[in-house]
């Protein structure tokens, strides 16, 4: 019987959702205490499958598209190349108007996809970090893509010129339906408490934050747990880019969901009753210690994988509960 009671704090623990994670209060304490005994209840978040392009960055986006349709997916994320007669090409570079988005998003709807992000392609610290950051902004906007992804330099970031750039950024977003979402790189910003603790001050619901749980436990080589730094910061987060990671053997990798040490169940968990859309766009689908697929058709059953994985995960997450 203690084994069962046991069992069941740990289930009501574990399925506490973004309403109780802003604050960190010591067990024990007075105001651990006059915590509510059941944490607020919030309808499903939405979670979005999708698959970036990037696993097929060594075929042409037309080979991308087709095998991620035929892998199931309703939803895409667009990044970064793509081989085309030999040559790495941009998906929209840069210069390229926003009808160029337009035309690349109603491609992708035609064939049943959704987009959900597009890269920036630019450090928020890059001497040009401002205008490009812009230029995605209306690109995204052109192609009603709602999010942009950027990230900071991996041997750092400046803090004070993000927060300034954001800042000028937040209402050119808020005016193109579109949110920036900075992801965790190393660095500085190699956390998603520290990627927070920048959008917090920055303040506005279109500058939020992304995780990646494969790049806190690559970057900071496994010293800190994505569980524990998920917590710190779940209030924040609009988005993920899926990828696993897994230390063993060496040398350690980043791989596909499932494939490494992430517990996705328990991660996803901290999300699960939001309330919100939350996108989750698989980046690395890869087998770890084995060699990628050489042909599309096996990048094909690895992306449909994944999507099958991060289903159950989901429904598992998600299921009515006895007495709901």
């Amino acid at each position: 019987m203690s084994t069962d009671i046991t069992r069941r704090k740990f289930i009501a623990a574990s399925a506490v959702g973004t309403a109780g994670l802003a604050v960190s209060v010591p067990s024990g304490s007075a105001a651990a205490a006059a915590q509510p005994a059941q944490p607020e209840k919030r309808d499903p978040t939405r979670f979005q499958i999708a698959c970036m392009t990037l696993p097929y960055g060594q075929f042409p986006l037309a080979r991308a598209l087709t095998g991620l349709r035929n892998a199931g997916y309703a939803h895409i994320a667009w990044g970064t190349s793509h081989l085309e007669d030999g040559k790495r090409v941009p998906i929209l570079d840069v210069k390229d108007p926003p009808g160029r988005a337009k035309d690349l998003a109603s491609r992708c709807r035609d064939m049943g996809m959704e987009p959900v992000m597009m890269f920036s392609g630019i450090y928020p610290e890059a001497k040009d970090g401002f205008e490009v950051l812009r230029a995605r902004i209306l690109q995204a906007a052109g192609g009603r893509v709602p999010q942009v992804l950027t990230f900071g330099h991996t041997r750092g970031g400046n803090e004070k010129v993000w927060i300034e750039r954001f800042k000028q950024l937040a209402p050119i977003c808020r005016d193109n339906n579109v949110t920036l979402v900075v992801k965790q790189h190393g660095g500085e910003t190699g956390t998603g408490a520290a990627c927070a603790r920048i959008t917090r001050e920055v303040n506005h619901s279109h500058i939020k934050v992304n995780y990646d749980a494969g790049n806190v436990m690559d970057y900071l080589n496994g010293k800190v747990n994505p569980l524990e730094d998920l917590r710190a910061c779940a209030a924040e987060v609009r988005s993920f880019c899926i990828k696993d990671h897994r230390f063993f053997p060496e040398p350690h990798q980043d791989c596909g969901p499932g494939f490494g040490e992430v517990d996705h169940y328990r991660m996803l968990n901290l999300v699960a009753f939001t309330g919100m859309t939350i996108s989750l766009s698989c980046e690395n689908i890869f087998a770890p210690g084995v060699p990628r697929p050489s042909k599309p058709e096996g990048i094909d059953a690895l992306a449909r994988r994944a999507k099958e994985y991060l289903e159950f995960v989901i429904q598992a997450l998600q299921r009515p509960r006895p007495g709901n």
